[in-house]
């Protein structure tokens, strides 16, 4: 990736970055559980799993940036690693919107969808707490990946050749907070969506997932084509922050789709009580 020269065109790009990262399906899906299972045993902390879990993602993006910052100011990404990187980003792009659109196609008419994640499932079992700090704790272990550990990394190298370690952490920083802001977003919908679980919610949650399907074969075709043609490789440079907000902007209109559309529709009808979850919320 060709990062922008100018410091304020830099800090922008990580922000929308950083939120474009937290409406990966991973995250929809580990915030999803986390809320669902807040929403029944402490209610009011269910609308706050989102934000805690980016804080404890953030922390380790944060630590990431530090670190390499402090270790050398003249380190380069190897050239594999970008090649590397845009194979797992395929791959799991693919593998994950497949599995969001089957989950939309199978549900239940009864049942609301819930995104699936990939992390999120071999994670499951953390997503069962009430504890601040342990829902933190789970976004701290998302961040151990290649993906996450890569583009920190990134960010501090480029961070370092306008000024040193400072530098470094605000671009972790603005990652962080775009996060922060998709991630909280991510989890005031779903657990105001569990707490009505009516018609209405039932049909914004399957909008919302296939759009998350719909964005993740996107994504994966485009670094497909990426990779295999240079002419679109070299269009692309300069228009990350471009493809970014594109990306929030199509998850943010599914919100606001998947609500409209459910209120023309079908009225308002709640569930009984204590139905708030659905056989697709168990990753």
């Amino acid at each position: 990736m060709d990062m922008p020269t100018d410091w304020i065109a830099l800090l922008a790009l990580a922000f929308f970055l950083g939120a474009k990262h937290g409406l990966d399906a991973d995250h929809l899906a580990t915030i999803d559980g986390l809320t669902r299972y807040n929403i029944r045993h402490t209610p009011l902390r269910a609308r706050w799993c989102g934000a805690l879990f980016s804080l404890g993602h953030g922390s380790i993006v944060m630590l990431i940036a530090l670190g390499v910052g402090t270790v050398s100011t003249h380190w380069q990404v190897p050239a594999w690693m970008e090649d590397l990187g845009t194979w797992i980003s395929i791959s799991f792009l693919t593998t994950l919107g497949i599995l969001n659109l089957r989950a939309v196609m199978r549900a239940a008419p009864d049942a609301m969808v819930a995104p699936i994640g990939l992390k999120a499932g071999l994670l499951s079992r953390l997503q069962a707490t009430s504890n601040p700090l342990a829902i933190a704790a789970v976004g701290a272990l998302f961040a151990l990946s290649f993906d996450t550990m890569s583009q920190a990394a990134l960010f501090a190298v480029t961070a370092t050749q306008h000024g040193g370690v400072g530098h470094a952490l605000g671009l972790g920083l603005a990652f962080t907070l775009g996060m922060l802001l998709a991630d909280g977003a991510n989890g005031l919908w779903i657990a105001k969506l569990l707490r009505r679980a009516d018609h209405r919610a039932r049909i914004a949650s399957r909008v919302m997932g296939l759009t998350v399907a719909a964005i993740s074969l996107s994504v994966a075709f485009f670094g497909l084509a990426r990779w295999l043609h240079a002419d679109i490789s070299h269009w692309y440079e300069g228009k990350e922050l471009l493809i970014g907000t594109t990306v929030i902007l199509a998850l943010t209109a599914s919100f606001v789709i998947g609500n409209g559309l459910a209120r023309l529709l079908l009225p308002a009808a709640p569930l009984p009580a204590g139905d708030t979850a659905s056989p697709a919320s168990t990753f």
